[in-house]
């Protein structure tokens, strides 16, 4: 069985972010960067199928510049087999990148493909939804859980009202809730093996696929600082604040 599993470089989860002074865009010079923190609960499934001997193979792709070759070979490093990289400038949207990859899933013809939920720069939580549409393939989102069951893909998803278990036939698409494992840690050994590792570089041409812009920004800008709160004498006057000036009660 062949899993392939999506991976996104984005600012270091611990990092605080910042925008530039021009307000065009967020600082990055000098910033860490990593895999996408739901990505990489992705690549860990991806091993567990392995290690447990349901998968045979974990391959890792990933959409965006020359950079991102970086956290392919973490997700390598992490005990993926080998990586695609599909090189494109600039920052492309949701469903230019479910197309890229649907093209790569065309190609690679895998029984399972696992992606984060959303990414924590964007958090558009898009693609795998799409990837699914594009695709015609089945798909559990937001699993917190999943069983395969010979040419059945159990999946516990987190909802609204708790939990919901779906049934997929396979080949099918899942993208990872927090809950779904704890992802593990490079070993020193592991990441100078990675570097062995093949990566294939693609072109959005070799896919089939125009990559092109729909959405422009126009600024970006800190959010404004909290303003310093109000103390008050007694809850007659909570109150009437209440009602008066922060119009939340009637």
């Amino acid at each position: 069985m062949k899993v392939l599993v999506a991976v996104k470089r984005v600012v270091d989860y611990n990092v605080k972010v910042r925008a530039k002074t021009d307000g065009s865009d967020v600082e990055l010079n000098n910033v860490k960067m990593a895999i996408n923190p739901f990505c990489e609960i992705a690549v860990e499934e991806a091993v567990r199928l392995k290690e447990a001997g349901t998968a045979t193979e974990i391959v890792v792709v990933s959409v965006g510049e020359k950079a991102c070759q970086e956290q392919i070979r973490t997700a390598l490093a992490l005990g993926a087999d080998r990586g695609i990289h599909v090189e494109v400038e600039g920052r492309p949207e949701p469903l230019e990148i479910a197309k890229l990859l649907q093209g790569v899933v065309s190609k690679e013809a895998p029984q399972i493909v696992i992606l984060g939920k959303q990414s924590i720069d964007g958090d558009n939580n898009q693609t795998g939804q799409m990837l699914g549409a594009l695709s015609g393939m089945p798909q559990g989102t937001f699993a917190s859980e999943i069983k395969i069951d010979g040419d059945t893909l159990n999946v516990t998803r987190e909802v609204d009202g708790g939990l919901q278990t779906l049934a997929l036939s396979l080949p099918a698409i899942v993208t990872t809730d927090l809950r779904l494992n704890e992802p593990r840690y490079a070993s020193l050994p592991n990441i100078m093996k990675a570097k062995k590792k093949p990566l294939d570089v693609m072109s959005p041409a070799e896919l089939d696929v125009e990559v092109a812009s729909h959405i422009t920004q126009l600024s970006v800008a800190p959010p404004p600082e909290r303003a310093a709160g109000v103390k008050v004498d007694d809850v007659a006057q909570l109150i009437d604040k209440l009602r008066n000036e922060a119009k939340v009660i009637s």
